[in-house]
């Protein structure tokens, strides 16, 4: 089984939401990191050296490359990314290799080979 690591980056507000809509289209788990910063195409905006930009979080979800797609389309739905932008990212990266990740192994082999 070949995995691959969603990495979403989006305001705190929608966390829970895309959770949930990860969840329901195959992903196991995620680990969320809170706020983490980043900065677009435009600088941010600073009011007396305070940043005004709201939380962002960190979520990735190490997914099993078949599912891959569904959950990260299913990801850019909720979240509006294209519709807002500057509402977030989403991208994935190969995994070469993995531990620690039998129970999900046993509980996607069966899901995968539909797939297949």
């Amino acid at each position: 089984m070949h995995f691959k690591l969603i990495i979403v980056l989006v305001s705190d507000a929608k966390t829970d939401d895309i959770m949930d809509a990860a969840r329901d289209a195959g992903a196991t788990g995620a680990t969320v990191l809170n706020q983490v910063r980043g900065e677009g195409m435009t600088a941010t905006k600073t009011f007396l050296g305070l940043n005004l930009e709201s939380q962002r979080d960190m979520l990735m979800f190490l997914v099993e490359e078949h599912l891959c797609r569904d959950i990260l389309e299913s990801i850019e739905k909720i979240g509006e990314f294209d519709k807002n932008p500057g509402s977030g990212i989403a991208f994935q990266i190969d995994v070469e290799d993995a531990v620690g990740v039998s129970r999900q192994v046993n509980k996607l082999s069966a899901i995968v080979e539909d797939k297949l």
